[in-house]
């Protein structure tokens, strides 16, 4: 299990459960503002375009080549985004903190 916590654009502060899926789908069945997931979690539209806090860099990893490129289009996009459709819940995801990027 663990426990993910997302900070909305309106600065409140969601932490969830989750054992399996993505983190996406997760914050989607959990009613997170701003994250829609409108391709299902395919990396193919970054409606679920996240900032990882920079200490939970290390947790998380990089983007991978596909989501750099997805998230170029994003205006909001730094070094600390990723796309959380493409973060799989795991216990070495214990404790991260994500910023909503809308």
């Amino acid at each position: 299990m663990a426990k993910i916590t997302f900070i909305t654009t309106d600065n409140e502060t969601i932490t969830l459960e989750g054992t399996s899926g993505s983190v996406m789908a997760l914050a989607v069945d959990n009613g997170i503002k701003g994250i829609d997931g409108d391709c299902g979690g395919v990396c193919s539209c970054a409606t679920c375009h996240v900032h990882v806090l920079p200490e939970y860099v290390a947790k998380t990893g990089e983007a991978s080549e596909i989501e750099t490129d997805m998230l170029e289009l994003d205006d909001n996009a730094n070094e600390f985004s990723r796309l959380c459709c493409q973060l799989e819940i795991s216990e070495a995801l214990d404790g991260v903190v994500l910023r909503v990027a809308k």
